[in-house]
């Protein structure tokens, strides 16, 4: 595997800026510096995927283009309010500042009544080559991965149809309507991720799922193995069947799930620091599944307090190779800076 000797005064030259995305989630979300890099950013990736050590560590503003089209109802209705795919109504919360489904609202009846109440959206009434045409096509950079995102996974979305409590339920209750909207459901998102592969050139799949509370799962692995995991592998092998990756986003403290994840067969796992030993799922499992991750750091600290922290997370998590920064600042002037600290920091130690 060929190292790259880091060239700092070359690679951090003034080389322009990769431009925003648009749309709800789309990143990066304003103008963001370039780095003159000795391979690309997609290259660099499938490093990671191959598991081999990347010349940098990646960071989801800088290397990937992240893209989930306002063409799909759920994009803006997770965000600022209004019907879903499955025509439930969600409302803007701002001490959030996101959106929930609106109190009161109940779009399922039961989930045994599934196939008489609920419509699947067709995927095939949706111009989405006029979308990518229109929204994407200047600004997607092909040297960069494209994720595209897909929110309301299968347990989330049995949640938000009914109700959670309701939905704790019919995980053992109702195994057979399950296993029937389940399957109807991972058919059709099969469907939607050869979209974004076709007509997007996506590469991977951002697929939402929080599973947790900050104090354990939602459920037993057991429940997931029996219910989900055959679902989400039949998602999943249908998506590395047309080259892509797919990244599970599932927050809450979720490690006793991290076995079945690499079951199913994911390829990265996002999930929260709060409440997760970050290193020590990396330490048993990071062969097998690599992790992306949100890293915010206290306003408060100063700029000596802050470059050390970066370089923290670089030298402990960022080291194994296997892992994908999510750096969330409100600064921009300081996010510029965070982004040099973690390029220039990373390069030296993966050049070594």
């Amino acid at each position: 595997m060929r190292k790259y000797p880091f060239n700092k005064e070359k690679e951090l030259r003034d080389i322009g800026t990769i431009p925003a995305i648009p749309s709800f989630y789309g990143m990066p979300s304003h103008p963001t510096r370039k780095f003159d890099t000795p391979i690309t950013a997609r290259e660099n990736f499938l490093r990671i995927c191959n598991n081999e050590k990347p010349v940098w560590l990646p960071t989801m503003t800088t290397d990937f283009n992240c893209i989930q089209p306002i063409v799909m109802p759920d994009a803006k209705a997770r965000v600022e309010g209004g019907f879903d795919w499955f025509g439930i109504e969600w409302e803007y919360e701002p001490l959030t500042n996101a959106a929930m489904v609106k109190p009161g609202t109940r779009r399922l009846s039961d989930i045994t009544n599934w196939e008489d109440e609920l419509v699947f959206p067709d995927l095939k009434e949706i111009d989405w080559k006029k979308d990518y045409e229109e929204n994407y096509k200047s600004v997607l950079d092909k040297n960069r991965p494209t994720i595209f995102i897909i929110v309301n996974g299968l347990f989330e979305r049995t949640a938000d149809l009914t109700s959670f409590e309701d939905a704790f339920c019919y995980l053992l209750e109702e195994p057979e309507a399950l296993e029937a909207f389940y399957t109807k459901l991972a058919d059709w998102h099969i469907e939607l991720i050869k979209i974004a592969k076709e007509v997007y050139g996506a590469d991977i799949i951002t697929f939402h799922d929080d599973m947790g509370t900050q104090k354990s799962s939602f459920f037993s692995p057991a429940i997931f193995e029996e219910v989900m995991l055959p679902h989400y592998k039949k998602i999943v092998d249908a998506a590395h069947e047309i080259g892509l990756y797919v990244n599970f986003h599932s927050c809450g403290s979720v490690s006793n799930q991290i076995e079945n994840y690499c079951k199913v067969g994911f390829d990265f796992w996002e999930g929260q620091d709060s409440c997760n030993d970050k290193n020590a799922i990396m330490d048993k499992y990071g062969d097998k599944l690599g992790q992306i991750g949100a890293f915010a750091l206290e306003q408060t600290l100063s700029d000596e307090e802050f470059e050390k922290a970066l370089k923290e997370r670089i030298l402990t998590l960022g080291a194994s190779g296997r892992y994908i920064m999510w750096f969330r600042e409100p600064n921009l002037e300081r996010m510029a800076k965070g982004y040099e600290i973690l390029y220039s920091t990373s390069r030296e130690m993966f050049s070594k």
